[in-house]
């Protein structure tokens, strides 16, 4: 197996490739490389820079990224299965991304700090986060799910690249937090260990003004901040080919700081990758772009049908890429897992998933009232006034005047020494 595999070579069903191939040479620019340690056929090559950092990781830990994958690739096949049943409003797939969030969440430590768009289950599983907890925004019974205090997982983000603002804005926050701990003797002996953010996007968010801001930003002010774009080839209905002539991870070079284009569907390589790329950001040597270049095998979310706009031959030939399958391959031929290991992530995952599923079905739907007494910190007549509306509105079905809530006694009480104003 070669090393900084040029993605023709990593893909080569895809017309996308030969597209990419061609504007390269428009452009001048080389077949990107790609990193890449364990390859389909489940077998470790070697690379100059990132097999020390992947040596590093032992037959347990190995072990554990895969029962990590296997087990978020269970809750994501039970959260698709509760949104078809009328359990959740949507739901956003992960399958085939599993390597690319996995390894490098699990590359990550306690104290960086994460932005995810929407799809980040994977990472959300490597920070500790409730995966039944995260189901509730996507019941629409909670604005988030989770305290992103307890995690250092921030909240997910529905707008488009919103969130590497955020993340460049938090890590400039973290240099500026170092630099005055390093101002005082007790201000240094008070400060904790150095951290980095990382911000995850997809190629379809790549094209956004956003990320481009984020990454003027993070280059002028140095900041410890990795852009992890997860490439997985379709921006719902639009290729990548189509939103860029050159490979994504070419970009960086733009903004005067590194770009990795790595395999997405070897964890082994992401975990590397993304650790190298964390050391660089913490030791104050700037940002990185990190693009994984994988695939979304199921739909952008479960109101697309993906059949509409790509063939069949193309999402097979990315299943022979499976990073669960490769992994196994590895385990299994280097003797570091039999069949009582398998057996047991697999009971593990549907255990997994029967507690997603008993949590989802026990949620309660939060009265709409509290949505009005939470509007504004303080009284305010026009909510009152619309509370109002809603109450009479609501028992011309009931037949009946609802009773008297705590939220609307809540909202009409500081309503009322203000409604002169």
């Amino acid at each position: 197996m070669g090393t900084h595999l040029p993605s023709t070579e990593f893909d080569g069903t895809a017309v996308d490739d030969q597209r990419e191939t061609d504007a390269e040479a428009v452009m001048g620019e080389p077949p990107a490389q790609m990193v890449q340690l364990l390859g389909p056929d489940g077998k470790l090559g070697f690379d100059p820079v990132f097999t020390d950092y992947a040596s590093k990781l032992t037959p347990d830990v190995l072990r554990g990224l895969y029962a990590d994958m296997a087990a978020i690739r269970r809750f994501d096949v039970e959260a698709t299965a509760l949104q078809r049943q009328g359990q959740l409003a949507l739901w956003v797939p992960l399958t085939g991304q599993e390597a690319a969030q996995i390894g490098s969440g699990r590359a990550s430590l306690p104290q960086d700090y994460i932005f995810p768009t929407y799809r980040e289950h994977g990472v959300a599983l490597t920070r500790n986060v409730d995966l039944a907890e995260l189901l509730r925004q996507f019941r629409g019974v909670s604005n988030g799910g989770w305290n992103p205090k307890d995690t250092n997982f921030h909240l997910y983000t529905l707008v488009l690249a919103a969130q590497t603002l955020h993340a460049v804005g938090y890590a400039m926050g973290i240099q500026r937090d170092q630099k005055l701990a390093s101002t005082s003797a007790a201000g240094a002996s008070e400060a904790g260990p150095d951290a980095a953010v990382i911000a995850y996007f997809g190629d379809g968010a790549s094209s956004e003004g956003d990320v481009h801001e984020s990454m003027v930003f993070a280059s002028s002010y140095n900041a410890p901040v990795v852009f992890f774009c997860q490439n997985n080839h379709w921006a719902i209905s639009v290729p990548t080919a189509v939103q860029t002539r050159v490979p994504l991870s070419n970009r960086a070079k733009g903004y005067g700081f590194p770009g990795i284009r790595v395999d997405g569907n070897d964890v082994i390589a992401v975990h590397a990758v993304t650790e190298w790329a964390l050391e660089h950001a913490r030791q104050g040597k700037g940002p990185v772009l990190i693009e994984a270049f994988t695939y979304r095998v199921g739909a952008h979310t479960t109101a697309d049908d993906p059949t509409k706009y790509r063939p069949a031959a193309e999402e097979e030939a990315w299943r022979a890429k499976d990073p669960l399958v490769r992994l196994e391959k590895y385990l299994r031929a280097e003797g570091m897992a039999d069949e009582a290991f398998f057996a047991k992530v697999k009971a593990d995952g549907d255990e997994l998933a029967a507690y997603v599923r008993r949590t989802t079905h026990d949620l309660e739907t939060p009265d709409i009232r509290t949505a009005f007494a939470n509007t504004y910190a303080e009284a305010h007549p026009l909510v009152a006034e619309e509370l109002a509306w809603f109450e009479e509105y609501s028992a011309g079905f009931a037949g009946e005047e609802p009773a008297e809530e705590p939220a609307r006694q809540a909202v009409t009480a500081q309503a009322s020494p203000k409604a002169g104003h």
